[in-house]
């Protein structure tokens, strides 16, 4: 089984994989692509790597019962896909706190408000394999347990059922 974890950045998938309990194999998928140099170019922009998704698919070819985490996540074939979903004034708070720039943390705020990452998941996954998880007041040890859960075959698909419309 393959099993992805994605959201916008600073949801906390990479704190709730941590402290995830899992036989599966974790792989976080930005530091496999830095590390391998699965990477296309440079954004300068952005200060960031725009990652060459064939080259990952095909360095991942062959591995089941893995857990793959990162933003980009979802752009891999996958039995399960779960998003993380944090309200966007805290995802921004977080964001900032963290040391990324007041535009960037905007722009991801507002990729969440929008849902950009959950129906990019529903769209090359479809709704019956995305699980939607709420992280805005929970910590990694509650959230890990939910996707603990999916992987589980404990909880249903829930794409859709959290919205921010209120921050748009």
């Amino acid at each position: 089984m393959r099993v992805v974890v994605t959201g916008t950045p600073g949801t906390g998938k990479t704190s709730a994989v941590d402290v995830l309990d899992t036989e599966l194999e974790v792989v976080h998928l930005n530091d496999l692509i830095k590390d391998e140099n699965l990477w296309a170019e440079r954004d300068e922009e952005r200060d960031s790597l725009v990652a060459d998704l064939d080259a990952v698919a095909e360095r991942l070819d062959g591995r089941d019962d893995l857990l793959v985490e990162s933003h980009l996540a979802h752009h891999l074939d996958a039995d399960r896909v779960v998003v993380l979903r944090c309200h966007p004034e805290e995802l921004e708070r977080r964001l900032t706190e963290r040391g990324e720039s007041e535009t960037k943390a905007e722009e991801n705020a507002e990729s969440e408000a929008l849902d950009v990452i959950l129906s990019e998941a529903v769209n090359a996954h479809g709704v019956e394999n995305v699980y939607e998880i709420e992280t805005t007041d929970r910590d990694p040890d509650e959230v890990a347990d939910e996707i603990s859960a999916v992987v589980e075959g404990e909880r249903e698909p829930s794409a859709g059922e959290v919205s921010y419309i209120d921050y748009v």
